[in-house]
């Protein structure tokens, strides 16, 4: 079976030359939009893990975990994972979860390069603004200290990314262009 996703650039057979980037970080630190922002500079597919997922169950993740629960969403995110094994080159940007789900990381690296995209709860709640509804996991009493909370369990897991990028002081642009250049240094754009 040929997997099929809905990306902005054609997908390409593995090549180890271009490896996947996957954009790792918590909900807010810009995954989608630098995802984006990279690929059309790379001229690469870039592919959102999460709107794959609702383009293929037809429905919004916030409705996956009302009615099947997180455990099936997380089933879904792991098969996709597994697809993406069959191709390379794609710039990543899977679920702030995605990361510390057990395997996952395991199936695309090595060759994969993951990116941490490092910023503060607080900052992170700000960029989600009225967004943060459609989180399941931040619709909460409390956004903020759920951020907090997921942010804690999620950081040992952030941290074993082969780079770190913090953006709390960068503009969406110029997070762009430092992985931009640093997927051109290491030879696989």
């Amino acid at each position: 079976m040929t997997a099929t996703f809905r990306t902005s650039q054609p997908v390409s057979p593995i090549d180890a030359n271009k490896p996947h980037v996957v954009l790792v970080g918590l909900p807010g630190a810009g995954k989608t939009v630098v995802g984006e922002g990279v690929g059309r500079s790379l001229g690469r597919a870039f592919l959102d893990l999460d709107r794959e997922i609702e383009r293929r169950e037809g429905m919004p993740v916030a409705q996956i975990f009302g009615e099947r629960g997180e455990h099936s969403f997380r089933t879904l995110e792991t098969q996709l994972t597994q697809e993406l094994r069959e191709v390379g080159g794609m710039i990543l940007s899977p679920g702030g979860g995605w990361i510390v789900q057990p395997g996952n990381v395991e199936l695309l690296r090595p060759p994969a390069r993951i990116i941490y995209l490092r910023v503060r709860p607080e900052t992170a709640i700000q960029r989600l603004g009225a967004e943060r509804a459609s989180r399941p996991l931040l619709v909460r009493p409390d956004p903020l200290a759920e951020l907090k909370r997921l942010y804690e369990s999620r950081r040992a897991a952030f941290e074993t990314a082969d780079v770190t990028i913090d953006t709390e002081r960068k503009t969406v642009a110029q997070v762009i262009i430092n992985v931009v250049d640093l997927v051109r240094r290491e030879g696989a754009a």
